[in-house]
């Protein structure tokens, strides 16, 4: 050990009588065995390390004093074998860094007799990281630590810091993740949002909070029933309706053969729907939540890639889905009309040159529609960089906004009562809001700035005021109408200046590639999620089943996450541990396998969490995921509240496994058999193995 790392003789206090040492070292530790530690064998080192040459000691005591729950060192009260023991410590300044080892120790019985034992240097750590000799260290220091203290703004590489008493040791670097531009956790904004009862979810009451315990279900319905002040009914339904957070546990796998993009119950929760890359919608009868019916299955005709999304009008009559085509399909949900879906062609717009079609006779694609509150119009946002509001009255589009640099991904109306204002997404970074009022100028009413990537979903609350969008930045963000930048502001904003047009579907996002904007006008930002490999979608919580506690959003790496207003992660549904290895592999699926592993076109279990819809009325979530070996299929899977039963279980177990039409599915329980190619070379390698031995029988009788 070099002299810089050496122990100085005068800065350690003699140590000689310590009973409380005395009997930890003698009872507790057994320094005259060996075998029961490694790190207490007596034995002198051969050699050390140059990692240990400049130790931290001061996070060697530290974690030395952690050891104290393990039995290393008690007090001496705790044991009476070692009554007539005294230990003194004594350190060789000028010992050899090779030999291992840089003092002794001296054990002296009652009757004066000494015998010293040769000690390593962890030994001497352990024994300083007594809580005992802790405290005198400690005190010790006071007059001697006169070196350099730890200062941030020191290299990372190899400064060194005085530590207790004056001991020389590595200065800890600074965690890589401790960053200041990254959004506050909690945020203030979110929290302020939470104590506004109503808006948000409810509070607990001032009792509650000074207990800082949160209540049981027992307990709640307890007092609710016995009329407890403070726990009003309808306050208290509230309170328990939005603790209710599924868990990862699957009740129900529905299991489709190629990737799911969407699915959602409808504003009563009677309805489901789930598009799949197969241009198929499946439609089931939710209106039991627990006991999905499957309803029927309508078809996009000469879809292009996938269906990319699909709304249901309000009154559950019809369903409109799209492709990347410039037609959106209507079809009627009565499981008893067979008919074909109309065709609505967005690209008829009144006022306008004839459209100039490309290949299969479309010439842009739809990303995302949405019905509007009254069941009339029909908003779109398409690959033309462009929104199109199309009319069911009239049969045609009756708006067209070209107001985006790029992409339009993701739109929805503000207020489910009126449809005069639009929100729009786009690849340029940018939420842009449209009042149809006043749009004679063709400008939008305001901009949403703060994303540093495309936009891959925008959802409003339907209040006409807060609106949730998903982000390539890895990031959700939560805004506020009455806080968005006017148009006179952002048309002095370059956003391509904030953005590395980051490429979500084969490249990764790291904590070091995150970037504050800085002209972010959003009220909260959450992180933590993976917006990754496709148009992951984002949402807030229904008031009915949640209160509108919280919002949630899809993720790549197979889960739902679920936070507080605050940022603050509330929960999540790992629905990658709820269905893995729930199908057997499908040889014929692999060429669709999103993922290749080094094996070839087949790849290992992996889910992403597409959608996700929490039912408007019961704890429930149900989450459309690509699904499957390399992400080949896809799944639906319903998940239920069932009051921490997975925290009793060693692992989460699989539900009910059922195809697309809700039928068990012997195929999907079948056994796993073994890659054929395996099968093949093991028995060639046997073939061959019995030909050598042959080969070898006829050698010898020959001989």
């Amino acid at each position: 050990m070099s002299s810089g790392g050496r122990i100085p003789e005068d800065n350690l206090p003699h140590i000689e009588g310590d009973a409380a040492v005395a009997g930890a070292m003698a009872a507790d530790s057994d320094w005259g065995e060996t075998g029961e530690d490694d790190d207490m064998d007596f034995e002198l080192a051969d050699s050390e390390s140059e990692e240990n040459e400049y130790h931290d000691i001061e996070e060697q005591l530290e974690d030395s004093e952690g050891d104290n729950d393990d039995g290393q060192f008690h007090d001496a009260s705790e044991s009476n074998a070692t009554g007539g023991l005294e230990i003194e410590v004594s350190i060789n300044p000028d010992a050899d860094d090779d030999e291992g080892s840089i003092g002794s120790v001296r054990v002296m019985q009652a009757a004066g007799a000494t015998q010293p034992v040769q000690v390593t240097r962890a030994q001497i750590l352990d024994l300083l990281g007594h809580a005992g000799l802790r405290r005198i260290l400690a005190q010790h220091r006071a007059g001697h630590n006169e070196g350099p203290q730890d200062d941030e703004d020191d290299s990372e590489d190899g400064d060194l810091t005085y530590g207790y008493g004056g001991m020389l040791g590595r200065r800890r670097r600074r965690p890589k993740g401790a960053r200041s531009d990254f959004p506050p956790v909690p945020n203030p904004e979110g929290q302020r949002l939470m104590m506004n009862t109503g808006t948000f979810g409810n509070n607990e009451s001032y009792q509650d909070i000074l207990r800082k315990r949160k209540k049981r279900m027992a307990r709640r319905l307890m007092s609710r029933e016995l009329g407890i002040p403070g726990h009003e009914t309808g306050r208290e339904n509230c309170l328990i309706a939005q603790d209710l957070i599924p868990s990862s546990k699957a009740d129900l796998i529905v299991h489709y053969n190629s990737r799911c993009y969407s699915g959602q119950f409808s504003d009563d929760g009677n309805f489901f729907f789930s598009c799949a890359q197969d241009f198929k919608v499946r439609m089931y009868d939710t209106s039991n939540p627990y006991d999905w019916k499957y309803y029927k299955t309508v078809v996009y005709p000469f879809g292009q890639w996938t269906i990319t999304d699909a709304t249901l009008s309000p009154d559950n009559k019809y369903l409109a889905y799209s492709s990347i085509r410039s037609n959106v399909c209507l079809a009627a949900t009565d499981p008893m009309d067979d008919s074909e879906p109309w065709m609505l062609d967005f690209s008829s717009i009144s006022n306008s040159r004839p459209p100039q079609r490309g290949w299969g006779g479309s010439h842009f694609g739809i990303w995302s529609i949405r019905f509007s509150g009254d069941g009339r119009e029909i908003v779109a946002g398409t690959s033309d960089h462009s929104v199109y509001v199309f009319d069911l009255d009239t049969n045609k589009s009756i708006l067209k906004i070209e107001g985006h640099a790029d992409d339009v991904n993701a739109v929805c109306f503000g207020d489910v009562s009126s449809p005069h204002i639009l929100y729009s997404g786009s690849d340029d970074t940018l939420i842009k809001v449209w009042d149809r009022r006043s749009m004679g100028d063709s400008r939008e009413a305001g901009v949403f700035m703060g994303h540093t990537e495309g936009l891959t979903y925008v959802d409003s609350k339907g209040d006409g005021r807060y609106v949730l969008s998903n982000g390539k930045d890895q990031s959700m963000k939560l805004w506020d109408l009455r806080k968005m930048m006017s148009t006179e502001q952002s048309a002095g904003i370059d956003p391509g200046r904030y953005t590395s047009n980051f490429d979500y579907r084969f490249m990764t996002f790291s904590d070091d590639d995150y970037k504050a904007h800085p002209h972010d006008c959003s009220l909260v930002t959450y992180r933590g999620h993976s917006v990754l490999k496709t148009l992951i979608r984002c949402h807030f919580s229904p008031s009915g089943s949640t209160n509108s506690r919280y919002v949630y959003s899809g993720s790549e790496d197979g889960k739902v996450h679920i936070y507080n207003l605050d940022a603050t992660l509330a929960g999540t549904v790992d629905v990658n541990d709820a269905t893995r290895n729930s199908r057997p592999r499908d040889p014929s699926l692999y060429t669709s396998a999103y993922e290749i592993d080094d094996r070839g076109s087949r790849g290992s279990w992996k889910t992403c969490v597409r959608d996700a819809s929490w039912h408007p009325n019961a704890p429930v979530i149900a989450a459309t995921s690509w699904n499957g070996y390399g992400m080949s299929t896809g799944t639906c899977t319903v998940h239920t509240w069932n009051d921490g039963g997975d925290d009793d279980d060693s692992g989460i177990s699989a539900g009910r496994r059922v195809n697309h039409e809700l039928r068990d599915d012997p195929n999907l329980y079948a056994r796993r058999e073994a890659d054929t190619s395996m099968r093949s070379r093991l028995r060639s390698h046997f073939s061959r193995r019995r030909d050598v031995d042959n080969g070898d029988d006829d050698g010898d009788d020959s001989a």
